[in-house]
């Protein structure tokens, strides 16, 4: 089994060509200035602390010289949706193995495209948001970010493939980045996208069988344990006191945020036709995709892709949409639209709170 960096390259070569200027390079936000120096004394300050004393170097705490062989399985096949599908089953060794690689390669490679979003949207926070404390935790975050870039493009490297960003996730955060108020970058970064990665970075530290995985998720998801909480901690008093239209408005953005992930499956799977990342997997591996999606349909309908692997959480049930609730963003009319659109509301904080420890748990 062979991956190639060079497909790689050219694939994401000709996505970035197909972005205009205006996709990339707009700024809408306003300045915010503030000059009022006086540190909180809160929730955040202790955040603020926590990321200082917390900051880590990849270089010196990360075994990089380990061998990653992306043709032995990276994820327990037992915590995987696809090696439980009968389909799967089905196919050559050899065909197991590639797709084994390569869709741990398109999974990482969100990680990776995921976190430059995160490093862009927090930079914005701290541009825009109108408190010096929360500027500074902001600027941590930033950090953070920046690093997280830095070890996923040195994982990938070792796995020598990047595959191109997955059109739902390169929405939300557009849609986050282009919003015109910092409670609504705040709301899709903090809540939305931190919560889907803090969730990720849970199962793929409980599902791997590589130590260098391992300890990179593990560290990575102890900063995005602090990220999640910031949302919570600066947003909440800054919500309630809102008049009622606006906060509407922020639930309004909250929801289509949720929506953007409900509509693309990441509830269950990134496996989707619309993904021209997950196709090229496919092909990849040779594998024809009209099969592949009828044994997914069967695999549903068995309830295989309904149930969580032992140690796993769901990001959107037990992260993001608890997140949502305790902000106050789950007015009467935005619950309609849940159910509307078939979204099942969840609100118990329990695995949410338990997750900004910074620690790895179990559903």
């Amino acid at each position: 089994m062979e991956m190639t960096q060079d497909k790689s390259n050219a694939t994401v070569s000709a996505w970035m060509r197909d972005q205009t200027p205006e996709d990339i390079y707009k700024a809408p936000l306003e300045i915010a200035w503030t000059f009022d120096y006086f540190m909180s004394g809160d929730k955040v300050e202790d955040l603020y602390k926590r990321a200082k004393q917390d900051q880590w170097n990849s270089d010196e705490l990360l075994p990089w010289d380990m061998d990653v062989d992306p043709s032995k399985p990276l994820i327990n096949d037992e915590s995987d949706i696809f090696h439980r599908m009968p389909f799967f089953k089905k196919l050559s060794r050899s065909q197991q193995e590639s797709f084994t690689a390569h869709s741990t390669a398109q999974l990482l490679s969100q990680f990776l495209h995921g976190e430059q979003g995160a490093l862009m949207t927090a930079a914005c926070v701290t541009h825009s948001v109108p408190d010096a404390t929360a500027k500074l935790y902001a600027a941590t975050q930033t950090m953070d970010e920046a690093r997280h870039v830095e070890v996923f493009a040195k994982y990938c490297n070792k796995i020598a493939m990047v595959y191109p960003m997955s059109g739902w996730l390169k929405q939300l955060i557009d849609a986050t980045l282009k919003s015109d108020r910092y409670e609504k970058i705040m709301i899709g970064m903090n809540m939305i996208v931190e919560g889907l990665a803090l969730g990720a970075f849970n199962n793929m530290y409980r599902s791997t069988q590589c130590d260098l995985l391992k300890q990179l998720t593990f560290n990575v998801m102890r900063d995005e344990s602090r990220h999640v909480s910031f949302g919570h901690a600066f947003l909440e008093p800054v919500i309630a006191d809102l008049p009622e239209d606006e906060v509407e408005d922020l639930a309004e953005f909250a929801f289509q945020a949720v929506n953007i992930l409900a509509s693309a499956g990441t509830a269950g799977t990134i496996a989707s036709r619309v993904d021209p990342g997950f196709m090229m997997v496919l092909e990849n591996c040779n594998i024809d995709p009209d099969d592949f999606f009828a044994g997914l349909a069967e695999a549903e309908e068995m309830g295989i892709t309904r149930e969580l692997p032992p140690g796993q959480i769901h990001s959107l049930e037990h992260l993001m949409l608890p997140a949502i609730a305790r902000v106050g963003l789950l007015t009467p009319h935005i619950r309609g639209k849940y159910e509307e659109a078939g979204i099942p509301l969840t609100e118990d904080p329990r695995i949410l709170h338990a997750m900004e420890g910074g620690h790895p748990i179990a559903a």
